[in-house]
């Protein structure tokens, strides 16, 4: 299943006299980006997508390609066309190195003569015969820097543009130093769109080479009349290559862009709603792996409101655009301050893009205008005289729907900056900071933040590596993928039982419809040690509120079958189940298929039980959800069936709040074991209060202290970032309600009976349920399967492999001298093997019993058995003896009495 559309072309040649023209041919298809302008869903209502079984929130933009949903991730580059300058590695400074060419020339003619010698041309097939001076100077029109454009071989332009980029390097020696590659300015992103363009025109362009090959070919041939282009097209499909790309590991090489990247497209990760969000928005950069500096690592400043500081690895981007144009030098100016304000003036009347931008570099005494594809642009509100233009009666017609975002940007209230362009305004982050030389002023603060960091209640409160560590952990929780989500058969799926709402939200959790997605629940939290078991952020759960279904997740899995038909004539085919000869019922491990031998839905599985074709393996036991039985266009079956279990939380599965702390279930107690506050409630998880002071999170207490407030008073509060519901407010809403304004309360021991001796800080907090379970790591083994090679125990739990204690393992064991313990571990219950070695020559013999008489081992190669030993070694150093044996190398055993 592949979801694209055709391709076609129309195509015109002459055969002998006449003129043949084929309207709309087919030449392949293209793949479609689910929510794009020709994609089904676009325009659609809530009501209509639910008719089409897909879920309204669903954020589009990934492919789906073989039933696989592919996303190409947003690339980072170097800005193409641009005068970069940077040291090599020998710390010379250039944008590139100057050549041999210091010979003497004096005019131009002897200058072209000169490049002509050098240049080896390939000449096009039956093209004219060139000089080689008009090959040169059609060489410098054409490669050397090409984006400066020569009519007429005017060199003008190109001769100025390389003066300045000498210039630039000349300057470069002196104070102003190298560029920044980091630098945001100088980097363009490309989106899906570009990509895929290229990757077309690279394929279209091959296809026509191909074709115009084999015509050049047949058509001038006597037996003109046999071309047909239907024919010769259907070996060269495009759809081929593009399937090729997109469902590979996402490696694409085009040798014609010089590119060659690793994993431009993954596969989208659908453990939750936000981790599908989360990677559409990530950005995946070529210097990662190169260069193992801090330089991409580390912040930049230039990132401000471009991308997440709290998402890791690549981070996350809040607006882009992509218009194209080139780099080249349009002139001189003098007074360019009153160029750049006509420009802007020009901008925001709408005469100019609004995406194009402007900015002077005065160390380089230039102004830029930029109007490439790429460029990370985000939205400001204008301000004149100390007054932004955006006023409150512009924010009500945009709440009641008269105005939308496009209105404010045509009448000049709002307007793009990039990133080079923001150098040289002055921005106000809030109103009150406006001063007479503001030029702009901050839409929201929080909007700084991505989709992952934005969920975070109270962020700014926290240390900031646990607003990182929440960032991906986020990404992990159990939740709701979708309204879809009982419909999809995935490889393995986790949803939670009974997903909440947050108490505490925040404008983020609004804008990317978080609540109605959610993925955690709000449990009551006490903050005190109970037990010793909630050492090291171990959780302490309540047995009751297990019994309620607290922390319950389904995880669906699938086991799917294809029915092929051969080539010679043969077929799979399912049979119905085997009876017992005896009683005339199905056998046991058949007792829940049906009569068309397969299973039934609803019937439970257990270990070994026969699905169709395939047994069930896993640890546990699991229902049929349902069966799905589909063909595909080659007339192959495909049966696949949905298992499902209910998981309660056990001891050793995680959960985290949303601020970074993690921990595991450390105990479960039943719930009159449980203390108690004086209105009777009991908390769903005790938390050892050690976890607060090192980390710092200073927003979990206020999320807990919101919480209790919206609790009583029924209502959501908000924790936004650099904003939110304040401390004292909630607190004299506590107040008013008769608690403490701390948000403590008077606890009793459920265990004694007896007040506890401090008041407990209590209330609800958000937490979420991660898909790293017990259930799914226990591993532990006897006696089991061996690899064919070494015949040592395998490896991983997957194959039912060994634990293994490996070098450093050894280490301790030989620090202690534990000689025997060594043997039994690294021998004895590994792959002890007898071999018989012969005391003379050191060589490994092995018993022959050629004569039906008693048989000792004989040493082959001294053709006798009177010095043979039988010794135990590890079967994997009796391989490396015949290897090296192999190689011409003898090793030689030397062997001593042990009594001597």
């Amino acid at each position: 299943m592949t979801y694209s559309a055709p391709i076609t072309v129309d195509i015109e040649y002459t055969r002998g006299s006449q003129r043949i023209i084929r309207n709309a041919l087919p030449i392949g298809r293209m793949p479609i980006m689910l929510r794009s302008s020709n994609c089904v869903l676009t325009g659609k209502t809530p009501m209509e997508f639910s008719k089409l079984n897909e879920c309204p929130l669903d954020p589009g933009g990934y492919f789906i390609v073989k039933g696989q949903e592919k996303v190409i991730l947003i690339q980072e580059q170097l800005s193409k066309n641009r005068i970069i300058v940077e040291q090599d590695r020998k710390g010379a400074v250039g944008a590139s190195h100057s050549t041999d060419l210091c010979c003497s020339c004096c005019s131009v003619s002897q200058a072209l003569r000169y490049l002509g010698n050098k240049v080896r041309r390939q000449r096009m097939w039956g093209g004219p015969k060139k000089t080689k001076m008009e090959e040169a100077r059609e060489l410098l029109a054409s490669l050397i820097l090409t984006h400066v454009p020569v009519k007429e071989f005017n060199f003008r332009a190109k001769c100025i543009y390389l003066a300045v980029m000498v210039r630039r390097v000349i300057l470069a020696q002196g104070d102003n130093k190298v560029d920044d590659r980091d630098y945001y300015g100088n980097k363009r992103l490309e989106l899906a769109g570009q990509l895929l363009s290229l990757l077309f025109e690279d394929l279209f362009k091959k296809f026509n080479s191909e074709l115009k090959k084999i015509a050049d070919q047949i058509i001038p041939k006597q037996r003109a009349a046999q071309f047909d282009v239907n024919k010769e097209k259907r070996k060269h499909m495009l759809d081929y290559f593009f399937l090729a790309f997109l469902c590979l590991q996402g490696n694409w090489s085009l040798k014609r862009f010089k590119m060659d990247r690793q994993g431009v497209t993954q596969v989208l990760s659908r453990l939750s709603y936000i981790s599908a969000l989360g990677m559409m928005t990530r950005i995946s950069s070529q210097f990662e792996k190169t260069r193992k500096v801090s330089g991409p690592r580390s912040l930049q400043p230039s990132q401000w409101g471009m991308l997440c500081p709290s998402d890791t690895p690549e981070g996350e981007v809040s607006e882009l655009q992509q218009p194209h144009l080139t780099c080249n030098i349009l002139g001189v100016i003098r007074d360019h301050h009153k160029l750049v304000n006509t420009f802007r003036l020009m901008r925001r009347a709408g005469f100019i893009n609004e995406f194009v931008s402007i900015s002077t570099n005065l160390t380089d005494r230039c102004v830029y205008i930029s109007s490439d594809g790429g460029r990370l642009c985000r939205p400001y509100i204008i301000v004149k005289k100390g007054q932004p233009m955006v006023k409150n009666k512009h924010i009500e017609d945009l709440s009641q729907g008269y105005r939308s975002f496009e209105d404010f940007l045509h009448e000049g209230l709002v307007e793009y900056l990039d990133v080079n362009e923001e150098n040289d305004c002055q921005i106000a982050l809030y109103e009150h900071m406006i001063n007479k030389d503001t030029t702009h002023l901050e839409i929201e603060p929080f909007t700084l933040l991505g989709v992952c960091a934005g969920l975070i209640p109270y962020p700014h409160h926290n240390q900031s590596p646990r607003n990182t560590y929440q960032c991906a952990m986020g990404k992990q929780a159990m939740g709701t993928i979708g309204y879809n989500q009982r419909n999809r058969i995935d490889t393995l799926m986790y949803l939670l039982a009974y997903p909440q709402r947050p108490m505490v939200k925040t404008k983020t959790i609004e804008l990317i419809d978080f609540e109605k997605l959610p993925a955690g629940q709000n449990a009551t939290v006490a903050v005190m040690s109970y037990s010793g078991y909630d050492i090291e952020d171990a959780l302490v759960l309540n047995k009751a509120s297990l019994d309620r279904g607290f922390g319950r997740c389904l995880v669906y899995k699938n086991a799917k079958c294809t029915l092929r038909r051969y080539t010679n004539q043969t077929f799979d085919k399912v049979m119905g189940p085997m009876l017992d000869a005896a009683t005339r019922k199905p056998i046991w491990r058949h007792s829940i298929l049906d009569a068309d031998g397969i299973c039934s839905p609803g019937e439970k599985v257990s270990l070994a039980f026969c699905l169709f074709v395939r047994s069930y393996k896993g640890s546990t036991d699991s229902y049929i959800e349902k069966v799905m039985i589909s063909s595909n266009a080659e007339d192959a079956f495909l049966i696949k069936i949905l298992l499902r279990q209910t998981r309660r939380p056990e001891i050793g599965d995680k959960f985290s709040s949303r601020h970074g702390q993690k921990g595991v279930c450390g105990l479960i107690v039943p719930q009159e074991d449980m203390p108690f506050c004086d209105s009777g409630i009991c908390p769903d998880i005790i938390m050892n209060p050690h976890g607060y002071p090192s980390r710092m999170t200073v927003g979990k207490l206020i999320e807990l202290l919101a919480g209790k407030a919206g609790v009583l008073d029924g209502r959501f509060h908000y924790g936004t970032a650099f904003g939110g519901s304040k401390v004292k407010d909630v607190c004299e809403d506590l107040i008013r309600y008769g608690y403490n304004y701390q948000g403590k309360d008077y606890v009793t021991s459920g265990i004694t009976g007896e007040p506890l001796e401090a008041y407990i800080y209590f209330g609800p907090v958000y937490y979420q349920k991660l898909k790293h379970m017990v259930l799914d790591k226990m591993h532990a083994r006897a006696r089991g399967p061996r690899a064919v090679l070494t015949r040592q125990p395998t490896e991983g739990r997957s194959r039912d492999g060994g634990l293994r204690l490996g070098e450093m393992e050894r280490d301790c064991l030989i620090g202690y001298g534990a000689s025997m313990l060594l043997l039994e571990r690294l021998m004895i219950s590994s792959d002890a093997f007898e071999v018989d070695v012969c005391g003379q020559c050191g060589l490994l013999g092995y018993s022959g019993c050629l004569t039906l008489t008693f048989c000792l081992p004989r040493c082959h190669y001294c053709k006798s058995s009177c010095h043979v030993s039988s010794l135990r070694i590890p079967y994997a150093c009796k391989l490396l003896f015949q290897e090296l044996q192999s190689m011409n190398i003898i090793p030689r055993l030397k062997l001593s009495r042990y009594n001597e």
